[in-house]
């Protein structure tokens, strides 16, 4: 089974390849580096960093009703969105149909800090009580983040292409982005390191909390440098028909419950593989399973 990191660098290849193959915000053109380069960023560290270990327990594996619910409210509400985005919402008379990317990157963006908070409140509370649980959650929030900082990153310069002529420019918050998504892919592969124990685990704890200090960087960085990135929601509203505004509240519904259903799988599955290793190593302490073997 592929682990995280190649799994999002796939991920980004497969969105990125068909950016170019659509040309959707270059009239035809299509040539996207920033999607691939970082795709095969990911996928590298990904391939370098192995594969996980597997939980294969009839407990962990059954779904609870709780979570088949939730899964199947997402499930129900994407053809919803895709409906009102390409059939109810109305086409931007400027950007006409790449316009419709702002319907997928702006709850990417949320959702993006939907998982950074989790891994920071994880992380504190793995570096207070040290249990394993919040040590899950924040391991799930992280990928959380990565992913969809991903497709922000990606969606992000398909719009710029249509709107500002190229894929990327050092635009303030196009900048933070990428530092906070580097951040956090840090986070993960030093949690997931080969060999990672107590401190490695304390250690990325820590690198999230303070990695979290770039969120509000990115948030406010527009008025704080100008930068180039436009700003369609105020709390002065405008900037979006009423259609607009609410199929875009419907996608951020959708977001959201994806993201707490990514969430509770990941965490399951991260505090599952957790107590394997736990097992491994007092097996190897009581001498009951070979070192070399594990």
């Amino acid at each position: 089974m592929p682990n995280t990191l190649t799994s999002l660098g796939l991920l980004s290849l497969a969105i990125a390849g068909a950016a170019t193959c659509t040309g959707i915000a270059a009239d035809g053109a299509g040539y996207y580096p920033v999607g691939l380069v970082f795709g095969l960023i990911l996928l590298g560290l990904g391939l370098k960093q192995g594969s996980p270990k597997q939980v294969a327990t009839a407990q962990q594996s059954a779904p609870s009703p709780r979570y088949m619910v939730l899964g199947g409210l997402t499930v129900l509400l994407v053809p919803v969105v895709l409906y009102l985005i390409f059939g109810y919402a109305p086409q931007e008379a400027t950007m006409g149909l790449a316009q419709k990317i702002f319907y997928f990157h702006v709850p990417s963006a949320y959702t993006m800090y939907i998982g950074v908070t989790s891994c920071v409140l994880g992380s504190l509370g793995y570096l207070i009580t040290r249990r394993p649980a919040y040590d899950a959650f924040a391991q799930a929030g992280a990928e959380l983040a990565v992913l969809f900082a991903s497709l922000v990153l990606i969606s992000g310069p398909l719009w710029g292409r249509k709107a500002w002529g190229v894929y990327w420019v050092w635009d303030p918050r196009l900048t933070t982005t990428l530092l906070g998504t580097l951040i956090f892919v840090g986070y993960l592969v030093l949690h997931g390191s080969a060999g990672a124990g107590e401190s490695e685990k304390r250690f990325s704890s820590a690198m999230a909390v303070m990695g979290a200090a770039v969120m509000p960087v990115i948030h406010y960085s527009v008025r704080l440098w100008r930068g180039q990135h436009p700003t369609v929601i105020t709390s002065a509203g405008g900037g979006v028909s009423p259609e607009m505004g609410q199929t875009l509240g419907v996608a951020f519904l959708a977001f959201t419950l994806l993201a707490a259903a990514l969430l509770w799988l990941r965490t399951r599955i991260a505090l599952g593989e957790a107590r394997v290793e736990a097992l491994r190593t007092e097996a190897v302490t009581h001498g009951l399973l070979d070192e070399e073997a594990v």
